[in-house]
């Protein structure tokens, strides 16, 4: 580690400033020069953008799955705890809770002393003593009121509300009317998650009542994304109509972009939209058959596969024009959230 230690409980924070002072810790708050979390996207969110994000003052996030192979997430903890200051804006691994290895991640992040964590597809509660035990704010991110009940409940500290619009597995409610609900019974951090493309709309996310705004798109077509190319200049040239709302992929609600499924030989009107978790896997996740493994650890199965060979987005697309630094995206974010 380099010192990326708590700061005093009465100290105030940066540019993001406002009620987030009260819902997230100072330590933490006071290091954000602006309220948004560069969202944990598979395939795409690794060290390279996440450091670049946490150093022009937001914060950074990747899913645990993404080190290959899975070995890996020790290494990339070290890199960024080496290479970002007590001053950067913190980081934040991605748990997701539906697959097995949980507890053996959850004992590397807690070797590491990471400070924020977010769950995802599924409970936190099964992880939640031993963040908590360590003083790690855990986020839990949820599609609907009865999941935001639920893990309140459990002990999250904060919400990822997923609404309309969001890239990769997402939510279906309207924002507007998600988080006032939520709002009800729930005086914690929220973060904000779909369709958020620019400053203006971060600025609409703080005014309803969230924290913060959890923004991916617009990060996929970044330098330091490890998206393939063919993908970043997808994001650029496609609109919100290119993207589909669909559960053939992964058995839960997400949005893929309608080019990169055709472009491996599948109809997009054909597709099996209702098709659940066991279905989705058998066709595009794999068989888990150790001898089907490339040697980065993936599974190797002869079909286009979610994530790898059919891309996501989310309908802040539209608001994509170029590949540029990571940095390039949250000076614009914050011109345009100071502007509005």
């Amino acid at each position: 580690m380099t010192g990326r230690t708590a700061a005093g409980a009465g100290a105030e924070a940066g540019t993001a400033g406002g009620a987030m002072r009260e819902r997230l810790p100072a330590h933490l708050a006071r290091r954000l020069r602006l309220p948004a979390i560069a969202a944990p996207m598979l395939r795409v969110s690794g060290t390279e953008l996440v450091r670049e994000v946490c150093r022009a003052g937001a914060i950074g996030a990747f899913p645990t799955v993404n080190p290959r192979p899975p070995e890996a997430l020790g290494d990339w903890l070290d890199e960024l705890d080496e290479t970002l200051t007590e001053d950067d804006a913190p980081y934040c691994p991605n748990l997701i809770m539906r697959r097995p290895g949980i507890a053996e991640e959850v004992e590397i992040l807690l070797e590491h002393r990471v400070e924020m964590v977010i769950t995802s597809v599924g409970s936190p509660a099964p992880v939640l003593p031993a963040l908590h035990e360590a003083g790690v704010f855990v986020f839990a991110d949820v599609a609907t009121v009865r999941h935001a009940r639920q893990a309140v409940e459990a002990g999250a500290d904060g919400l990822v509300l997923l609404t309309a619009g969001a890239g990769g597995n997402t939510g279906w409610l309207n924002p507007f009317a998600f988080v006032r609900q939520v709002r009800q019974f729930f005086d914690g951090a929220i973060a904000l998650a779909g369709g958020m493309s620019d400053g203006t709309a971060l600025r609409a996310a703080r005014t309803l009542g969230a924290d913060l705004g959890y923004i991916g798109t617009a990060f996929i077509a970044t330098r330091e994304s490890m998206a393939q190319d063919g993908y970043k200049d997808m994001v650029v040239e496609s609109t919100m109509d290119d993207v589909l709302l669909t559960r053939a992929f992964t058995g839960l609600n997400a949005n893929f972009l309608v080019p990169s499924i055709r472009a491996v030989g599948l109809d997009p009107e054909s597709l099996e939209h209702n098709a659940d978790l066991a279905a989705a896997r058998a066709r595009y996740g794999g068989s888990g058959r150790a001898e089907e493994r490339t040697a980065e650890g993936d599974l190797d199965t002869g079909r286009p596969r979610r994530w790898k060979d059919i891309w996501s987005a989310g309908h802040s697309v539209s608001g994509v024009s170029g590949v540029v630094p990571a940095r390039a995206v949250i000076e614009r974010l914050a011109g345009e959230y100071a502007a509005a």
